[in-house]
């Protein structure tokens, strides 16, 4: 009986440990939540904003003799930019990416972005948190330029939608060849020299622009993601050790009562 009461004794301080570790984790999620959020919406809006111009260019017929807007070859070689998290601990949503390249982009070209998806993929370690608009726009460049030069024939970026708090989903979204608009181009928009050369010389940003949008994106549901599983690993702890501790008192109970039987019984003889 002895033992038992010991080995209670020490899961509920295991458990008690974990359940320090897992609410310091969720104060820290909880402190970068405004700001990831905050640079979400910025990186959404100014990805809408360069988007906007691409369509309105694409929509013009000479533009389709830019090499940015090239048939892509059925069965090409296509390459996915796959942004995960930096850190584990963060619910399904690390997961959630990788059971996507899995099932679906298993035979592609992968550009890693965040550790866990470098650790998986790349050697180099580059962290979505501190990635910046200046390695998107190097990044974008190398990527353009590969794509005109025929390296590639279709460029894609795997990353994950804010929804809510408690709902992500892994999308991938398609940015070249650039796809020809519906719509026809704004009248009264003048490109100077030419349609052609400012969408050539526009593309670039457009790929840094959305890089820089989606992994901002991301790692905002990822700190969300986080957030939600320390508050759900707390609880779960907290119910453990809820139920630990009535297993603690029933044992010690019970050897309290056998201890006083055997007295009682002692002093009887």
């Amino acid at each position: 009986m002895g033992a038992d009461i010991k080995q209670l004794r020490n899961r509920i301080k295991s458990v008690d440990s974990t359940l320090h570790l897992t609410n310091a984790m969720g104060l820290v999620a909880s402190s970068k939540i405004r700001r990831a959020t905050a640079a979400m919406l910025r990186g959404r809006e100014y990805a809408e904003a360069v988007s906007d111009i691409i369509r309105c260019l694409a929509a013009s017929p000479d533009c389709q003799s830019s090499p940015y807007m090239k048939e892509c070859e059925h069965g090409g070689k296509v390459r996915l930019i796959v942004i995960a998290g930096d850190r584990g601990l963060a619910g399904g949503y690390n997961a959630n990416i990788f059971r996507t390249v899995r099932d679906y982009y298993s035979d592609v070209d992968i550009i890693p972005i965040g550790k866990r998806s470098c650790e998986r993929y790349g050697d180099e370690r580059i962290s979505a948190e501190a990635f910046t608009h200046a390695d998107s726009m190097e990044l974008a460049s190398k990527l353009c330029r590969d794509f005109v030069n025929g390296e590639y024939d279709r460029l894609g970026i795997l990353w994950t939608k804010y929804v809510s708090m408690m709902t992500q989903l892994p999308i991938v979204t398609w940015l070249l060849p650039i796809e020809r608009a519906n719509e026809q181009s704004a009248q009264g928009v003048i490109f100077e020299p030419d349609d052609v050369t400012v969408l050539n010389a526009a593309v670039p940003e457009y790929i840094a622009g959305t890089i820089t949008a989606k992994v901002r994106e991301s790692f905002a549901c990822e700190v969300a993601a986080r957030r939600m599983a320390m508050d759900s690993a707390g609880k779960n702890a907290q119910k453990m050790i809820n139920d630990l501790t009535l297993q603690y008192n029933r044992a010690r109970q019970s050897a309290i009562t056998q201890e006083i039987t055997e007295i009682v019984a002692g002093s009887g003889q």
